[in-house]
């Protein structure tokens, strides 16, 4: 029921305790919503209690991935909750206050004139996320004065760090004219709140912040409206935004258990680590690169998000490429023509690379190994299907990399150091025209050990029950010419595998 303390059993409802509490009777009834979600994505602050969601609002982990919450949910901002992010009532047992606190860094909007800009800032709502101060250091300074020298980097890379800023205290001017709705993604983003990793919730796309009472709370000289940071750790002294004390709190979420080995997706830092990746990439490296540029010059708007969409479903992250653009197929006729040459090639990989380094993923080596192997073996698998111009199958499965992986698919390439060695030959005997075709005798001697190998990222070419389940895809490969990549299959070849599919599909119904 919308309004009870998430995860809690032995508790009375969140209202009942907000009632004893003395919260508002507007909150309470918030709280006691029950009929959906309202037309507006929307935060409403209790006084000394949680913050209530209400609207069209996306909540999701520091991951990217949504997290499934009521209508009307109510969020911890105490700290103190034993189910994070959600609500138990911890503000009401342990006192909770949300009152500013006279120190906190003064409200005030600091100018920095530069060549080509004019940077903007208000210290009094930063929160410390680094994300300025870390990826571009000529510029803002975390450890001297003035915090920022607006002629200390290219103009791309500042406004690119002024509009990743989640506080909202940044901003800039060209010409002596704030742009302000550039800042603010000109209102592109959806309503969206990020529980960040350790930190606070960092809110997107225009999601109102009220009080008790429906009236927006007053924000900073300069902040922007599209979005802030809201503390969750109970100790900021810009309440209800955050000022960066979860830092100094050690504020830290549940240790989550894990009986498995985090995804490269997780290691990485999910959707957002990824985006600022593609995004450094297509931003920075692509535009100056002779022979990239080229090659990347009509792509859409939104393909740094598809690429990271893409990297997040292949290293185990949500099949959000699947679900939006159709998978691999969708991916493979991004290529499709473009004649990719190894030059190019090699040159794309090395900036993949760059970019992750940049944009700071993960740097231990086991990381590095995953990342680095699938953007060569993906590279090259681009280059392949870039030389021809043709439909590509309509079935074929997304890979998937894990940490196993890390060197790329077992043997899916002969090292030109390996000393050449006979593949054992297995004799081919096609059926008759009457004779049903049989798995062991007439299809899996087909395929050699080396289409085997090439292809167990994603299932086993040797196993009935994996090239059953992906027949029609690999049927549509071998009519293509795409597999296996040495060579195509003779014609009686493809129409014994096409016989043997006909016949699995029909004893299957």
């Amino acid at each position: 029921m919308a309004g009870e303390p998430h995860g809690t059993t032995d508790l009375p409802s969140l209202a009942d305790q907000g009632i004893a509490a003395g919260w508002p009777e507007a909150t309470v009834a918030t709280l006691r919503e029950t009929d959906g979600p309202s037309d507006q994505p929307r935060v409403t602050v209790v006084p000394n209690g949680p913050y209530i969601v209400t609207g069209p609002v996306a909540v999701q982990d520091y991951l990217g991935c949504p997290l499934d919450l009521d209508p009307v949910a109510a969020l911890c901002r105490c700290g103190q909750s034993a189910v994070k992010p959600n609500c138990d009532a911890a503000c009401i047992r342990s006192g909770f206050e949300d009152a500013k606190d006279p120190q906190r860094v003064p409200d005030r909007r600091d100018t920095a004139v530069g060549e080509q800009l004019t940077v903007f800032d208000n210290r009094g709502i930063c929160q410390h996320s680094g994300l300025c101060t870390d990826r571009l250091p000529s510029v803002f300074h975390s450890r001297s004065e003035p915090f920022v020298t607006a002629s200390g980097g290219r103009m791309d890379e500042i406004i690119r760090a002024v509009r990743d800023c989640p506080s909202g205290a940044l901003s800039y001017a060209m010409d002596d004219v704030e742009s302000r709705a550039q800042v603010d993604w000109n209102g592109s983003r959806e309503p969206t709140i990020l529980v960040s990793k350790d930190g606070p919730y960092r809110l997107t796309g225009s999601v109102e912040v009220v009080d008790e009472t429906g009236a927006p709370v007053e924000r900073a000289e300069g902040a922007s409206s599209e979005h802030c940071a809201l503390c969750r750790c109970g100790h900021s002294q810009n309440k209800p935004f955050c000022s960066g004390m979860h830092w100094y709190v050690d504020f830290s979420d549940p240790l989550v258990s894990q009986d498995t080995t985090p995804s490269i997706f997780e290691w990485a830092g999910g959707y957002p680590a990824l985006l600022r990746l593609t995004r450094l990439f297509y931003e920075r490296y692509v535009p100056e690169d002779e022979l990239l540029a080229p090659l990347f010059a009509d792509m859409s708007a939104d393909h740094p998000q598809r690429v990271a969409r893409w990297l997040g479903e292949v290293f185990g992250g949500p099949s959000e490429y699947s679900d939006s653009y159709g998978g691999y197929p969708h991916m493979l006729s991004q290529h499709r023509g473009k004649g990719l040459n190894e030059e190019q090639r090699a040159r794309w990989a090395q900036l993949l690379i760059r970019s992750a380094f940049d944009a700071g993923l993960p740097n231990d080596a086991e990381f590095r190994s995953a990342f680095s192997s699938y953007i060569e073996w993906g590279s090259r698998l681009a280059v392949e299907n870039s030389q021809v111009d043709s439909r590509p199958p309509e079935h074929m499965p997304m890979p998937h990399w894990d940490w196993s992986t890390a060197a790329g698919p077992p043997g899916g390439r002969i090292s030109a150091l390996a000393p050449d060695e006979p593949e054992q030959v297995v004799a081919v005997v096609l059926p008759d025209a009457d004779e049903p075709v049989r798995w062991s005798d007439h299809v899996k001697p087909l395929f050699r050990e080396k289409d085997r190998r090439s292809m167990l990222f994603v299932f086993d070419l040797w196993s009935e029950d994996d090239a059953r389940q992906h027949a029609p895809a690999i049927l549509e490969r071998l009519r293509a010419g795409t597999m296996p990549c040495d060579g195509a299959w003779p014609e009686e070849w493809i129409a014994v595998f096409a016989r043997w599919t006909d016949q699995s599909s029909q004893s299957s119904e």
